[in-house]
């Protein structure tokens, strides 16, 4: 039986404090891993179907046989283990902005760190995704202007509800239309968030994107007995 909380590791960012925590939970038994900014959750793994619907959904928006992703944040790593599950992705690149979250993956300190880590089509950036979504040289420095057939987004808690303020103009038509030079096609754009749809931002990705809709995904609360809606944003790329 495993400890009742332990913090795994705890380092100082340019934007406060990152932990790792892992608590057991007294109503199920299991295991939870947990990841702080300060005083604020960032994630949980008691909570990740939006996390996982986030690449089923954006994944199921291409039309195609191969798919070369970006991910951009890392977190505990449900949205770049069902990257990789489906079986149309050549490649995944995710990119994340603090080195100790992709330290805990290679180092095995979260449980699905190996098999993502271990994976040959997944590689880790370290790096600010907004950078070089904003970036002529594009999400890749190994391969300048490459594009890719999915970006799919979770780092801030929502559009309007940013970790950094150097976020915020990313959810502008300016900032999207920046990062949409780095899809193919037809590529797909896919936004998690906190909150429930918002058509106010439903419209602003319509400024840049062919079939933007908002997605509900309905999540079980961590009690079991209710269910609270997170929101996948979608956005396909303008044919040329």
């Amino acid at each position: 039986m495993s400890a009742m909380f332990e913090e795994l590791d705890y380092r100082p960012t340019p934007i406060g404090a990152l932990s790792l925590r892992r608590r057991r939970d007294l109503r199920t038994g299991e295991d939870i891993f947990e990841i702080k900014l300060g005083d604020a959750f960032l994630m949980s793994s008691n909570v990740t179907a939006s996390e996982i619907a986030l690449a089923e959904l954006g994944l199921a928006a291409l039309d195609r046989d191969r798919a070369d992703v970006v991910v951009g944040g890392l977190g505990l790593g449900y949205t770049a283990r069902a990257v990789l599950d489906n079986p149309t992705v050549a490649a995944l690149l995710v990119v994340e902005a603090f080195e100790p979250v992709a330290d805990w993956h290679r180092e095995g300190l979260l449980p699905l760190g190996p098999a993502i880590s271990g994976d040959p089509r997944c590689r880790f950036l370290v790096a600010d995704f907004f950078a070089l979504a904003g970036s002529e040289a594009g999400f890749d420095p190994d391969q300048p202007g490459r594009r890719f057939d999915a970006v799919l987004l979770d780092i801030d808690h929502a559009p309007d509800f940013v970790l950094d303020e150097g976020h915020a103009g990313f959810y502008r038509p300016d900032g999207l239309s920046r990062m949409a030079r780095h899809l193919k096609p037809g590529g797909v754009f896919a936004l998690w968030s906190n909150d429930p749809p918002d058509q106010g931002f439903i419209a602003v990705l319509a400024e840049v994107f062919d079939d933007a809709r908002a997605e509900p995904v309905a999540v079980p609360a961590p009690d079991g007995e209710r269910t609270f809606t997170q929101t996948v944003n979608l956005g396909r790329h303008r044919e040329p």
